[in-house]
């Protein structure tokens, strides 16, 4: 069977990979993409890389023209997606790539990001644990689907394992994020200017203010923390993608070197897309720009008694378009990894 897909936001960074994945994607079909103010205009226009869909005009984004498909993509600023999943009521299978399904509690949505709170939907990190089992349980058969908040995810999956086997304490998380500008999507910013981030490190949303605080605490309380405090702070540098995330939280009371390795070990050991390096070896995000995976290095800091996970990500591929993919796949029952890659481009 071949799925057809409709992808809105499809000039956008997130629109596009996850545009770049389907097209070659051998059980799907891209019929149709969407835009806002580029409506109108050749998708290559937007997407010169994407030659194989050279062939596709960018629609105006309007659930009639959403509708029909068995597949819709959403890749919309936050606090946009919701006024159309209501009217999509009838697509099979719906994924948001915003955050206008993630978060369960209406209180924190209110705090971080403000608007219309949208019922949440199963959330798209198939690795994670969750009440002991993972998450892609969850998303067999799914018909809607949140896709995660790249930096959300990275944190998440640095740290669920530690939480549930009980090994760190979630109550003094401090995690520092390297990461690329392409995250904050293509909307001219002075910020983002390549005047502005070239041979400088930027620190934002510094002081507990970043939107993906409570992503990471929704899904490390549901991997078993009773309680959650996490101090993030990311810090733009001047790479178009990645993240590198270096998380540290307090080590459990009694717990040996072995028993730690060994709760990321049997979260992971079996998964394709998030490894654990051997002892001693870290990764770089140059590891990772185009695949699907997150690779990760674990340290124990006995000096200051607390764990220390370093995780790379390509924030467009395993921190959005991958992971709605890898998503979709599970919930129409295809081999997890169809269309996607653990290998990066390099140099």
């Amino acid at each position: 069977m071949t799925y057809s897909v409709a992808v809105s936001g499809a000039s956008g960074y997130a629109g596009g990979e996850i545009l770049r994945i389907l097209a070659a994607h051998p059980d799907v079909e891209i019929r149709t993409v969407t835009a806002h103010s580029n409506a109108g205009q050749p998708l290559i226009q937007h997407q010169p890389h994407l030659r194989s869909l050279a062939h596709l005009t960018l629609q105006d984004t309007t659930p009639e023209i959403l509708s029909g498909h068995d597949i819709v993509f959403l890749a919309l600023p936050h606090g946009q997606s919701g006024q159309y999943t209501d009217a999509l009521e009838g697509a099979p299978l719906v994924i948001d790539a915003g955050a206008d399904h993630r978060l369960t509690d209406p209180a924190e949505w209110d705090a971080f990001y403000g608007g219309d709170f949208h019922d949440p939907w199963v959330y798209g990190v198939p690795e994670l644990l969750v009440d002991g089992v993972k998450q892609r349980e969850r998303l067999v058969g799914a018909s809607r689907i949140a896709a995660p908040g790249c930096n959300a995810s990275t944190v998440s999956l640095s740290l669920a394992p530690g939480v549930a086997a009980g090994v760190i304490d979630p109550s003094d998380i401090v995690s520092v994020l390297a990461v690329g500008p392409s995250g904050a999507g293509k909307s001219l910013k002075t910020n983002l200017l390549a005047s502005e981030i070239l041979g400088t490190a930027n620190p934002y949303a510094v002081g507990g203010t970043h939107r993906h605080i409570p992503e990471i605490r929704q899904a490390l309380m549901a991997a078993g923390a009773g309680e959650v405090k996490v101090s993030f702070t990311p810090v733009l540098v001047p790479m178009a993608r990645g993240i590198l995330a270096t998380s540290t939280a307090p080590l459990a009371a009694g717990v040996s070197d072995a028993q730690v390795r060994a709760a990321w070990e049997d979260a992971y050991g079996d998964e394709t897309f998030v490894q654990l390096l051997p002892a001693g070896e870290f990764p770089r995000t140059a590891d990772v720009v185009g695949a699907n995976t997150a690779l990760m290095g674990l340290a124990i800091d006995r000096a200051a008694n607390r764990v220390v996970v370093v995780t790379a990500v390509d924030n467009l591929v395993k921190g959005t378009a991958g992971a709605a993919v890898q998503s979709m796949n599970i919930a129409l029952g295809l081999a997890e990894g169809t269309g996607l890659t653990v290998n990066g481009v390099a140099p």
